[in-house]
């Protein structure tokens, strides 16, 4: 799945998603251990992101071959409340650019279109302001907030997260 972004990112990027391969491993461990989105993320569990969960699939984010992120989605399998779940966080070089925005234009996409999703959904931290911001402008809302629901690694704290919804 492939988008072209003009001149978006200076010359003719071409951002790219692709299923996880081995050799994407050690470039997203690192990319998930800088401060900008080890912030957000948790820190990586040992076989992370190799590790077996055959419910959630795995992409990488290709910017010109580079990589420059990871998204993944957690799909319910139960017809009665289906409905998708995404994941997503770029590298500090890539923030701010719009390929977030991109990135989950096109995943929502292929959710909706492909596999027939009606519902997709994500949490995040209420303090994650650019992440927000990019959600609402994709046309996610806020649905609430779970008080104290997630054990934050930085602050040792229970932190609130906030749930947010697309519905098409």
């Amino acid at each position: 799945m492939t988008l072209d972004l003009g001149g978006k990112l200076g010359g003719v990027p071409e951002l790219t998603i692709e299923p996880l391969r081995p050799e994407h491993a050690e470039p997203l461990r690192t990319l998930r251990d800088t401060p900008e989105v080890a912030r957000w993320w948790e820190p990586a569990a040992p076989g992370w992101p190799l590790d077996a969960e055959p419910e959630i699939e795995k992409r990488v984010l290709l910017v010109d071959g580079e990589i420059a992120g990871y998204l993944q989605f957690f799909e319910e399998p139960d017809p009665r409340n289906r409905y998708a779940d995404v994941d997503i966080f770029l590298g500090p070089a890539h923030i701010g650019r719009g390929l977030g925005s991109e990135a989950l234009r096109m995943i929502v996409r292929e959710l909706t279109e492909e596999r027939g999703h009606h519902r997709i959904t994500l949490w995040t931290s209420p303090e994650n302001e650019r992440a927000i911001r990019c959600y609402e402008g994709l046309g996610f809302r806020r649905v609430g907030v779970t008080r104290r629901s997630e054990l934050s690694h930085v602050t040792g704290e229970w932190e609130d997260e906030l749930f947010m919804e697309l519905v098409v």
